[in-house]
């Protein structure tokens, strides 16, 4: 009994320990849960303040392109994963990056942001991805970015940036990737990443300056801009990457060019666009290259293809673009295998893609760009299946104070019926040429048929479910009906003979990118009849 007795202070102590560390816990827990929840109100306010991302600003880790962790912090935004940066709001300095203190991925590339670039990003502390490329960011590139010390991957390629290359960088001691290309950066790379770049083989893709955004050589009235991995002109490495154009690296031929694949020594693949001899020596030939050479090298976008290069000679004339692997959505469409892969929500992220390059290009670019080409054909498709507009050859820059007249252009089954009596470009010419792609899209064929019927009460009958492509099962998931809906409806309306009843394709964007409504039929019975009295595209509006 006195063994007994003498043990109970101990147990009290024991006991009151315990209820003490269980309280600790519980204060360090509710610690914590404040915490996260300030720094969740704090990227709440941010997007809020910013009008980025979508309509639903208490779920935006719902949002397309956002990644959030266990505590609902944002550890991810990718523009190429789909978040919203409206062209009106495109300014960098709108969002503030220091309101998200657990970000490690931060890619805001082709989204048409302005301004320098803030040196708030430098407190983002866990940050391993940076990517700001293919956007109209100008000034000096911050050296307080040399803080960000797990930073693997800085992208910033395809801006207007200036000065010099800050020595600051050397700092960034697990940096892997180094893209400051299609700027007006000066300098050299500092040797604490020159070093690094031997060991971990870095990518490293230099400078360039001058017209057109890059160096040229001028000789006997012609023009080079091309490049290899040391940022010099590297016509030599595209003649022996191609053996001088041999055939065997063709990978497809037109009636104007061929288009061959190439690895750089840097090993990037490209692919070339040569202009046949014949056509090279033909002035409107020559013109429609310099049109293309000029309009991409001053657009920026995600969706729209990355020129690298070009040789406007009048012996050899080609372009270098970023290659594509899985070539023109056209012939994505043509082979059953190939189609089977695209299941829907692939085909509406290309409608998508088509979509806000083409909604930038007329909104976003002063003056307005008018691509008057848009085909199945000019749609490219990355390993990824992601959608990329090219051949700018007839593209034109409108001018708002003209009648824009031209000759006309386009591919025939893609052409607005308006050009047919008028020889005035609008931006509603491209708008009914998206809605032809994305009905091929949709229908996995040219639409020809269901177009020139459309105002026929048998056609109108039809359901939608029988002219989608059978070659893959129908819709089965929720969203991917409330979708096809939406892009089916905006293709018919797109299709409108009188172009100003077609949609803009700012209008277009911002239906893709705002919260779908509930279906109001049962998707078997929805008829094309249906999708034309729908007016999904006048957001806002009765």
């Amino acid at each position: 009994m006195e063994n007994s007795y003498s043990s109970l202070p101990l147990l009290d102590l024991v006991s009151v320990i315990f209820f003490y560390a269980l309280f600790l816990q519980g204060v360090i827990a509710d610690i914590i849960a404040a915490s996260n929840s300030s720094s969740t109100n704090e990227e709440q306010k941010a997007f809020y303040q910013s009008g980025w991302g979508a309509q639903n600003i208490s779920e935006y880790c719902k949002w397309n392109g956002i990644v959030c962790n266990e505590a609902q912090s944002v550890i991810q935004i990718s523009t190429k994963n789909n978040f919203y940066i409206p062209s009106t709001q495109a300014h960098i300095q709108h969002f503030n990056v220091a309101a998200f203190p657990d970000l490690i991925s931060l890619e805001l590339s082709g989204s048409g942001l302005k301004g320098n670039i803030p040196s708030e990003i430098s407190s983002l502390k866990k940050l391993v991805h940076l990517d700001l490329s293919s956007n109209c960011l100008q000034g000096e590139l911050p050296s307080s970015l040399s803080s960000l010390n797990q930073l693997q991957t800085l992208n910033i390629s395809n801006n207007f940036l200036t000065g010099e290359i800050p020595s600051t960088l050397q700092y960034l001691i697990h940096l892997k990737v180094l893209d400051i290309s299609h700027n007006k950066i000066s300098g050299v790379i500092p040797e604490g990443i020159s070093a690094l770049t031997e060991l971990t083989r870095i990518h490293v893709f230099c400078p360039l300056h001058n017209e057109f955004g890059n160096e040229q050589r001028r000789k006997n009235g012609d023009m080079l801009s091309i490049w290899n991995y040391d940022g010099k002109i590297a016509f030599e490495d595209i003649i022996k990457a191609t053996e001088d154009f041999d055939i065997k690296y063709c990978i497809g031929t037109g009636a104007y060019g061929s288009v061959y694949k190439a690895q750089l020594p840097s090993g990037r693949i490209v692919a070339l666009k040569k202009l046949h001899k014949a056509e090279s020596e033909n002035p409107s030939s020559y013109k429609s290259f310099c049109n293309e050479t000029k309009i991409l090298t001053e657009i920026r976008h995600r969706n729209i293809i990355k020129l690298y290069g070009f040789c406007l000679h009048n012996k050899c004339m080609f372009l270098v673009y970023e290659y594509m692997e899985r070539g023109s959505l056209f012939c994505n469409l043509s082979y059953d295998v190939e189609a089977q892969e695209l299941n829907w929500s692939k085909r509406i992220n290309v409608v998508k893609g088509i979509a806000y390059g083409l909604a930038h290009m007329h909104h976003d670019c002063t003056p307005p760009i008018v691509h008057r080409d848009i085909s199945s054909n000019n749609i490219l498709l990355n390993s990824e299946l992601q959608a990329f507009i090219s051949d700018f050859g007839t593209a034109r820059l409108l001018d708002l104070h003209s009648s824009n007249q031209t000759l006309p252009a386009g591919t025939y089954g893609y052409v607005a019926p308006e050009l047919a009596y008028t020889l005035s470009v609008t931006t509603k010419c491209d708008v009914y040429s998206f809605g032809v792609v994305v009905l091929e899209a949709m229908m996995g064929r040219h639409p020809a048929e269901l177009i020139s019927c459309l105002s026929e009460p048998s056609i109108q009958k039809k359901k939608l479910k029988d002219i989608l492509d059978s070659r893959i099962p129908l819709p089965y998931f929720r969203k991917d009906m409330q979708d096809i809906v939406l892009v089916v409806t905006l293709a018919l309306a797109c299709l409108s003979p009188h172009p100003k009843s077609r949609p803009s394709m700012q209008e277009i964007a911002n239906e893709l990118l705002a919260s779908k409504p509930p279906l109001l039929w049962h998707f078997d019975s929805i008829s094309i009849h249906q999708l034309m009295k729908q007016k999904v595209y006048i957001i806002g509006r009765s």
